[in-house]
């Protein structure tokens, strides 16, 4: 077999990672300014790929601890006992009669926030061998 027969191995990662990997290689963390602008090209199911993980959004410390993100997980995880804590000194010394309400929107952001780091996260994981304890690294705010 000549080396124009070889075949190609496929791919470890699927079609949508590896959209997501090539989007990043090309424009780099979401914090710089070339990844808004060839964002704002793409169709909205593009965006939202590319910016979110849905999986993560409804599963995500399990997620991250599937993907190998133990590091970025366990900051996540201590950010939200750190929030809950608070949240529960407050309510202790206020009387807030609409508490369940507050905890929804905070256990959203929370999701929010897992659905929106996860797959940069994973980028520097799997493309650049980084593997820090900060789950904020390269992202906008």
């Amino acid at each position: 077999m000549s080396t124009t027969d070889q075949v190609q191995e496929p791919s470890k990662y699927s079609e949508k990672w590896q959209k997501r990997f090539a989007f990043f290689d090309a424009y780099g963390a979401p914090s710089e300014p070339g990844y808004r602008a060839a964002l704002k090209s793409l169709a909205f199911k593009q965006k939202a790929t590319i910016n979110l993980n849905f999986i993560a959004f409804f599963f995500g410390p399990i997620y991250l601890f599937v993907l190998g993100l133990w590091k970025k997980n366990l900051t996540l995880i201590a950010i939200i006992v750190a929030i809950n804590v608070a949240l529960e000194i407050l309510y202790s010394y206020v009387n807030i009669s609409f508490a369940k309400h507050l905890d929804f929107g905070v256990g959203f952001a929370i999701n929010l926030l897992y659905a929106m780091t996860t797959n940069y996260a994973y980028y520097l994981k799997e493309q650049k061998g980084e593997q820090g304890w900060n789950p904020f690294k390269g992202m906008r705010w």
